[in-house]
């Protein structure tokens, strides 16, 4: 009698696991383009205040959702890059059709277009990360809570540092509560959601302390 050594249940486990894989790719380019190009009819056509939120913080939920669900830290880095990719030349083609292309259009400058680049594919491994049931995917979590907050107090002050961007601190607020709901959805556990939400606690304390500081004049700007 012939023994077989194959095992099929392997070989239709490592199937399934390839096609979610290409799905996953599939559906992060796809993403990646709907969302850059609904971006541009949205920054065209909306009220100013939904174009603040939706660039960059959709962009963000997005990075977020595919870091999230990626089978491994490799294809975390290429799934969030590749949405990324997708959606800056989704956005830049858009951009095209009314005349003004520019490589500027997600971020408003280009180092706002750099920043949100790195923080895009910088979240995605974060939310990979946070897949971990120990203490690491619990700081992980926290990471992305103070990185999402740095960007919303970073939006809400720019004009008391000279910055580009108006203050607007009624979307800044909303953009918190969403950042404070994010750290929750990316842990399950009770001590989970604690050792994250100290952590941002700890930065936007710190941030409130500066801001504080540079309303009253203890810190000086130049102008």
């Amino acid at each position: 009698m012939n023994d077989s050594s194959i095992d099929y249940a392997d070989l239709a486990e490592y199937d399934r696991r390839q096609r979610g894989i290409e799905r996953h790719l599939l559906a992060a380019f796809l993403g990646g383009f709907v969302v850059g190009l609904a971006g541009m009819f949205v920054a065209g056509w909306g009220p100013g205040w939904v174009g603040r939120l939706y660039d960059p913080y959709v962009y963000l939920a997005l990075s977020l959702a595919v870091g999230a669900t990626a089978s491994g830290f490799g294809w975390a880095l290429l799934t969030t890059f590749l949405a990324a990719a997708a959606t800056l030349v989704a956005a830049m083609g858009a951009s095209g059709f009314g005349g003004d292309p520019a490589f500027d259009v997600i971020g408003g400058s280009a180092a706002g277009l750099n920043w949100t680049i790195a923080l895009l594919v910088g979240l995605g491994l974060l939310a990979y990360a946070t897949r971990r049931g120990d203490i690491w995917g619990d700081l992980a979590a926290g990471a992305i809570g103070v990185a999402l907050m740095a960007d919303v107090v970073n939006r809400a002050t720019s004009n008391f540092a000279g910055g580009d961007l108006p203050s607007w601190p009624g979307p800044a607020a909303l953009m918190g509560l969403a950042s404070v709901a994010a750290v929750f959805a990316l842990r399950r556990r009770a001590r989970g959601h604690l050792h994250a939400l100290a952590l941002s606690a700890v930065f936007a304390g710190l941030s409130m302390v500066c801001l504080a500081a540079l309303l009253s004049g203890w810190i000086p700007l130049t102008v």
